[in-house]
C-alpha cells in the first residue's frame, strides 16, 4: 500500500519554525579555528611582548621636518604598553570563544583589530629593546608603501591575467625583464622616462610569449610561466655579466626618477610623506589600481573580460573573441608588471644587479 504525500496548496499556513529549522539545518557550523588561533597568538604576545618586554620607553616620531605643524612623538613604556595590548588581545580572543559557545561566527572587525594590536605590540617590543629606542613612524610607513610598489604592479598583472583565465606564473620574469630593460635603455639614452616605457614594452613581450604558447598552442600555463622565469633570469644574468659589467658607465648607470612632492598635500602630517611624496612610478601605482578596478567592474570591457574568464563558451556565443581578449589582456598585464620592474632600477638603487627582483613576482602572484 503506497502513501501519497501531497504538497500544501498556495496560501496554506505553514507550521511555525519551519523556515527557521531549515535555515538552522543549512547553516554552516561555526568552527574553533579562529578562537583558538586568537587565543594562541594572544598568549604568545602576553609572554614575549608583555612579561619579557624591556622596561624602557619606546618613542615613535609622527611628524617630519617638512610638515605644516609638528606633532609630538608618541612615547610608550615597552613593558606597560605590551601588557595592555596583550590583555586587549586576550579579551578579543575570549570574546571569540564566547561567540563560538553561542554558535555565532566572529565578526569581521574582530580579527582585523586583533592583528592591528599584535603589530602595534610587536613594534613597541622591537623599538623598546633597541639600543636607541626611537623610530620615525611616518618614515617607516612611507618606506613600506614605497617597497610595496613593485608588489602592487605585479599583483595587478596577475589580476588582469587571472580574470581572462590565464595563470600568470611569469610575473617574476616580467618584473626582472622590466628592471633590466629600464636600466640599460635609460643608461644609453640618459632619459628615465624612455627607460620606463621600455620596461613596459619588455614586460609586454614576455607576456606575449606566455600568451602565444598557453592560448594558441594550449601549452600548460604553469610550465610556460616557470620556463619564462628561468629564461629571463638566465638572459638578464648573462647580459649583466658580459655587457653591463664591461662598461657600467654606458650600460648600467641610469638616471633615477626623483621623488615628486605635491605642494601643500605633501606637508600634511603623517599621510603627506606617505601618499604625496612619491616617485612617478609611485603615483602611477595609485592610478593603475584605480584604472584596473574601474575598468574591470564598471565598463563593458571589464564585463567581457570577466565573462571570458568565468564562462568562455557563453562569451563565445555572444560574439566575443575569447582568444583575442585573453591575448591582449595577458599582454597588458605584462606591461603593467614591466612598469613595476622599472622601480628597482629607476627608483630604488639606480642600477641593475642579478636577480634584482628577489622573488617578489611570486609574492605578487600570491597577493
Amino acid at each position: 500500500m503506497s502513501t501519497t504525500v501531497s504538497s500544501p496548496r498556495p496560501g496554506t499556513p505553514q507550521p511555525a519554525g519551519t523556515d527557521a529549522g531549515a535555515a538552522a539545518l543549512s547553516a554552516k557550523p561555526v568552527g574553533w579555528k579562529t578562537p583558538v588561533l586568537l587565543a594562541a597568538f594572544g598568549l604568545v604576545a602576553l609572554v614575549f611582548f608583555g612579561f619579557l618586554a624591556p622596561n624602557q620607553t619606546a618613542s615613535f616620531g609622527i611628524s617630519t621636518g617638512e610638515d605644516f605643524f609638528q606633532l609630538p612623538a608618541l612615547a610608550v613604556n615597552a613593558f606597560a604598553g605590551g601588557m595592555v595590548l596583550s590583555v586587549l588581545m586576550l579579551g578579543l580572543a575570549g570574546y571569540a570563544v564566547y561567540l563560538k559557545t553561542k554558535d555565532r561566527p566572529a565578526p569581521g572587525w574582530l580579527p582585523v583589530t586583533f592583528i592591528v594590536l599584535f603589530v602595534a605590540a610587536f613594534l613597541i617590543w622591537v623599538v623598546g629593546g633597541a639600543r636607541t629606542p626611537s623610530i620615525s613612524l611616518a618614515g617607516l610607513i612611507a618606506g613600506s608603501v614605497t617597497l610595496a610598489v613593485p608588489l602592487v604592479f605585479g599583483s595587478l598583472s596577475g589580476v588582469l591575467c587571472e580574470r581572462v583565465g590565464v595563470v600568470n606564473i611569469a610575473i617574476e620574469g616580467q618584473l626582472l625583464g622590466g628592471a633590466f630593460t629600464a636600466a640599460i635603455v635609460a643608461s644609453m639614452t640618459q632619459n628615465p622616462f624612455i627607460g620606463l616605457l621600455a620596461a613596459a614594452v619588455a614586460g609586454a613581450l614576455v607576456s606575449m610569449v606566455l600568451a602565444l604558447f598557453s592560448i594558441k598552442y594550449l601549452v600548460n600555463q604553469i610550465i610556460v610561466g616557470v620556463v619564462l622565469n628561468v629564461l629571463v633570469s638566465g638572459v638578464t644574468g648573462f647580459l649583466f655579466s658580459t655587457v653591463m659589467q664591461e662598461d657600467s658607465e654606458r650600460f648600467n648607470s641610469p638616471p633615477g626618477l626623483e621623488a615628486i612632492e605635491i605642494p601643500v598635500l605633501s606637508s600634511i602630517p603623517v599621510i603627506g610623506p606617505i601618499l604625496f611624496r612619491q616617485s612617478l612610478v609611485g603615483y602611477l601605482m595609485y592610478i593603475a589600481v584605480l584604472v584596473v578596478w574601474v575598468g574591470l567592474f564598471k565598463t563593458r570591457w571589464g564585463l567581457r573580460v570577466r565573462a571570458v574568464g568565468e564562462h568562455p563558451q557563453a562569451a563565445d556565443t555572444l560574439g566575443i573573441n575569447v582568444n583575442a581578449t585573453r591575448f591582449w589582456n595577458v599582454t597588458l598585464g605584462g606591461a603593467v608588471a614591466g612598469i613595476g620592474g622599472s622601480f628597482f632600477t629607476l627608483v630604488a638603487i639606480d642600477s641593475f644587479t642579478k636577480e634584482i627582483s628577489g622573488g617578489r613576482g611570486f609574492i605578487a602572484l600570491a597577493a
